[in-house]
C-alpha cells in the first residue's frame, strides 16, 4: 500500500517538469531564480548554494507571491521561473506545487536537491 504522503508527492510532481541538477546552470542563465528553502541548521551542516536566494519554507509563498506585501524584489509577476531547492528534492516538490497553486506557473524543483547539485559538481558552476 502506498502512503498518503507518497501519493501527495507524486500528484505534486505530476504538475510540473522537474529539473536535473545539471539543468540548473542553464535555468539560471535564462533568468530563473534558485531558491534554497532548507532551514538554517541544514544549510550550516550541508553547505551553501552560491547564487541561491535563501527563503525558508515557512515564508516561501509570501516572498514569491507578486501580490503579497511581503514579496521579495524578484517576485515581479507570475512568469518568474522559481527553481526550488531542498536537501534531497522532496520538500521542494511540495513547495513548487504550492507556488503553482498561487499562479506561479513556472515553478519547479531540483531532482535530488542539494545533494544532487553537490554530487554532480554543479555547485562550483554556480559561483
Amino acid at each position: 500500500m502506498t502512503s498518503r504522503i507518497d501519493e501527495l508527492l507524486a500528484a505534486a510532481r505530476a504538475r510540473f517538469q522537474r529539473l536535473s541538477a545539471t539543468d540548473v546552470p542553464e535555468a539560471l542563465r535564462r533568468g530563473a531564480v534558485l531558491v534554497d528553502i532548507r532551514p538554517q541548521a541544514q544549510r550550516e551542516r550541508e553547505g551553501d548554494v552560491p547564487g541561491a536566494l535563501v527563503i525558508e519554507r515557512n515564508v516561501l509563498e509570501w516572498r514569491c507571491d507578486p501580490t503579497s506585501d511581503a514579496k521579495i524584489p524578484q517576485a515581479v509577476d507570475d512568469d518568474v521561473e522559481w527553481v526550488v531547492l531542498c536537501s534531497e528534492g522532496y520538500t521542494s516538490s511540495l513547495a513548487a506545487a504550492a507556488l503553482i497553486d498561487l499562479g506561479l506557473h513556472k515553478a519547479t524543483d531540483v531532482i535530488g536537491g542539494y545533494h544532487a547539485l553537490k554530487a554532480e559538481g554543479v555547485l562550483v558552476q554556480l559561483v
